[in-house]
């Protein structure tokens, strides 16, 4: 039998085995079909598991937790090594105390993603949000477009104008200064960064630079995508044979920004639970 297929059909032990070893899932609200907007996922530890429920870390990012509502509706990925797999399941409960975590039912039955549907499997699917990245060749060259890019949005949400909504371009100007721009999805968010799908052929520009300005679509819950900078922490070549990058966010030089970034953020997260309870 493929281990593959065994790992499916014994998927409570591997459950078992990213416990043991301190592993975590990734979960993303279950909004049904296509969303209007891509599914933000979120990455946390799995803290305990029994034979009817599954602990986990409360979502959150930069020190922010997430609230994630009773009775919400989440699918959840499993990663081992080159495999994937997804399933459905709802949120019980939420416990309290400095390190609060969310009770969530345990899984019917798991499937397992194909490598050329890497983020779908029979009755589930997940649009990741895209993301602009380019190689940042002076630092502090970013605060000021991080500031213009903050106004805008500011401006947008306040307007009266509804769907006011631009179209995610930039204008060249706007930009600090970078080097090639290379495009990747919005893979998860956990901690203080967040993780980045690459095609391949980027490569050498990912390896290029440390330090990176991206440029976040989150919309249209946040109606021009979020500017901000970006370390790379990790790579390496996921299962669908694209570079998976972890990048921390920096806020060294814009201590501001990072307030910003957690509220709109945190409003996708809110908008994303909203389509899931619709």
């Amino acid at each position: 039998m493929p281990a593959s297929r065994s790992r499916t059909e014994r998927w409570r032990d591997t459950l078992a085995k990213i416990h043991q070893r301190g592993g975590g899932l990734e979960f993303t609200a279950d909004v049904g079909g296509e969303p209007d907007a891509g599914n933000l996922v979120w990455r946390v530890r799995l803290l305990n598991i029994s034979d009817s429920e599954l602990l986990v870390e409360a979502p959150g990012a930069m020190g922010k937790r997430f609230s994630v509502h009773e009775g919400a509706r989440l699918i959840g990925i499993m990663n081992v090594g080159q495999n994937r797999w997804m399933f459905r399941t709802d949120v019980l409960g939420r416990t309290g105390g400095q390190s609060p975590a969310l009770r969530l039912a345990m899984p019917e039955r798991v499937e397992r993603c194909m490598r050329r549907s890497f983020d779908r499997v029979s009755d589930a699917s997940i649009s990741l949000p895209s993301v602009e990245c380019w190689p940042l060749l002076d630092p502090r060259s970013a605060v000021p477009a991080e500031v213009a890019n903050r106004a805008k949005i500011l401006d947008q949400l306040d307007s009266d104008i509804i769907g006011n909504i631009g179209d995610g371009s930039i204008d060249p100007v706007e930009l600090p200064e970078v080097g090639a721009k290379f495009t990747a999805e919005l893979a998860n968010i956990g901690g203080g960064g967040v993780g980045l799908r690459i095609a391949r052929d980027s490569g050498p520009t990912v390896e290029s630079s440390h330090l990176f300005w991206i440029r976040l679509d989150l919309r249209p819950i946040v109606p021009t995508p979020l500017a901000l900078t970006a370390r790379r922490a990790h790579t390496h070549i996921d299962s669908g044979q694209n570079i998976y990058a972890g990048m921390a966010f920096e806020f060294q030089l814009n201590p501001s920004h990072k307030q910003f970034v957690i509220e709109q953020v945190n409003r996708y997260f809110e908008a994303g639970q909203r389509r899931a309870a619709a």
